[in-house]
């Protein structure tokens, strides 16, 4: 995927002094190989310069894990370990840093082999708070050699994520359209994140898109968007000024993320978009957010970031939807009532449909045709609006989440897991039905409740623990993280006597 950091991570092992400095030798060398045999050695390292037992050894650490490359931490106790060299080297490195523990190996070992890391990683915690630093810890941070491995190959989709989004600029395309307060975007929570913002008007990008009319390029992008639709190709006469736009955008990155490495695009598509470039830009974002490059519609500039986030998350193409309209009865008792799915069977409120006009990438759609945006063409000329991409959503599991400033820049954030289900829209747009359980209570009592945009992000998988984990280490109160709760579980604003008779 291209537009994401590639991860090396550093593993330092620390020892007391008191404790035998083999004990963490042997156990950082044993789960090294644990790690590579399970996931390979393209992104760890093992710092073989010291055991760190104290500043000194801190500064030789840090030096050569800095020397080699590495841009994540892992900071393996394999005894008790060292709370003040430990959560210094933490604080100097310079990128995200996870800490986990060895467990205890056998009962025949338990005197001069008992390394007693379930306490130390006690006095670390303490340690990195009086510090102020931030540190991933997993869920169930003490392990043998294999369960520590999947601990630190868990930590590489959120320290991708974490330094993707240091080194972000997100490029935006005019003002949000008019009648569009849910995409607000107070920008002080970017540069609270790092993440590096530049504002454009809709006439610098057509100013743009006019030079590049005659671009010899077209003719090769054109051939690969024919490739790619295949027999989807409603309009082929609007392939040139889509490759012409595409071709636009992506020099537009090249020139413009200055210092930074990575970048999201938050576009403008409406209203005058249409009338004055002649076509909507549907296919383009979705061809740029395949390759790793979001592009989010109508000036959401929070839906680009969280789709970032995304991409970093899963490998993946991503998409941005609105949370959009409600099951039919007749569909919902003829396709889905009573029957069995990944996780169903559904209630009627358990569902939704996730729609957009066209901006989802063709490898996440069951099939695909370019289209004119149907909603437009009902007070414009069709021949303004061609440019979709349609189709329905391939089935299967799924993440719907937003990462949000509200306009008193706070940060907060809703991640729900659920599934795409392979029942046919009978609708138009990039489309699908969605179905996340108590969907209707987390629509109340979250996304209504507390103000949410009707776009949401979506992965196609369930990655919510890693955005989760992303989402606390950005320093979203953990208050602010919501997630669909299930029926026994009490929203904050939810009426406990409702359904009650």
């Amino acid at each position: 995927m291209n537009n994401v950091p590639d991860i090396k991570i550093g593993i330092v092992a620390v020892s007391r002094n008191c404790f035998p400095e083999e004990l963490s030798v042997n156990r950082r060398s044993v789960l090294v190989k644990e790690y590579e045999k399970k996931y390979g050695s393209d992104d760890i390292y093992e710092c073989p310069i010291c055991i760190v037992e104290s500043e000194i050894h801190m500064t030789r650490a840090l030096k050569n894990i800095e020397k080699e490359g590495c841009n994540a931490l892992c900071v393996y106790l394999g005894n008790f370990g060292p709370e003040i060299s430990e959560t210094m080297l933490a604080d100097c490195f310079n990128g995200p840093v996870m800490f986990c523990a060895a467990a205890e190996e056998t009962q025949e070992d338990l005197f001069d082999g008992r390394g007693d890391a379930y306490c130390g990683l006690l006095n670390a915690s303490y340690a990195l708070k009086l510090r102020q630093t931030k540190a991933y810890i997993p869920e169930n941070p003490v392990g043998d050699a294999s369960e520590c491995a999947d601990m630190i190959h868990d930590f590489v989709p959120i320290a991708r994520t974490l330094i993707g989004l240091s080194n972000l600029k997100i490029i935006s395309f005019g003002p949000r359209p008019s009648n569009f307060l849910a995409c607000n975007a107070p920008i002080q929570s970017l540069y609270d994140l790092h993440v590096e913002i530049e504002e454009n008007s809709e006439l610098d990008l057509f100013e743009s898109f006019n030079k590049h009319m005659d671009d010899p390029r077209i003719a090769e992008t054109v051939e690969d968007m024919q490739k790619e639709l295949g027999e989807g190709i409603a309009f082929p006469e609007i392939l040139p000024k889509l490759a012409q736009y595409e071709l636009t955008l992506k020099d537009w990155i090249r020139n413009h993320k200055g210092q930074r490495k990575y970048v999201a695009i938050a576009g403008k598509c409406w209203p005058a978009f249409q009338t004055q470039f002649g076509f909507v830009p549907c296919y383009v974002n979705s061809r740029l957010t395949a390759a790793g490059y979001p592009v989010s519609c109508e000036v959401d500039i929070y839906g680009a970031l969280s789709e970032y986030i995304g991409t970093c998350v899963s490998l993946d193409a991503v998409t941005i939807l609105d949370i959009n309209n409600t099951i039919p009865s007749d569909m919902y008792s003829e396709n889905i009532e009573g029957k069995s799915f990944l996780k169903g069977p559904y209630k009627k409120g358990d569902l939704f449909m996730g729609f957009h006009c066209g901006n989802t990438s063709s490898c996440k759609l069951s099939s695909c045709k370019l289209c004119n945006q149907r909603i437009m063409a009902r007070t414009l000329p069709e021949e303004v609006t061609k440019g979709t991409i349609e189709g329905d959503l391939k089935p299967g599991r799924t993440t719907v989440y937003r990462l949000q400033s509200s306009s008193d820049t706070k940060l907060k954030a809703y991640i729900a897991q659920g599934e795409i289900l392979p029942i046919a829209t009978k609708s138009y747009g990039s489309i699908g039905i969605f179905a996340i359980k108590e969907m209707s209570r987390f629509y109340r009592h979250v996304l209504i409740e507390k103000n949410y945009p009707h776009h949401a992000a979506i992965l196609f998988d369930h990655y919510g623990k890693y955005l989760f984990e992303i989402f606390k280490y950005l320093g979203v109160p953990i208050e602010e993280i919501d997630y669909n709760k299930c029926k026994d579980r009490y929203y904050l604003t939810e009426n406990p006597f409702w359904e009650e008779d």
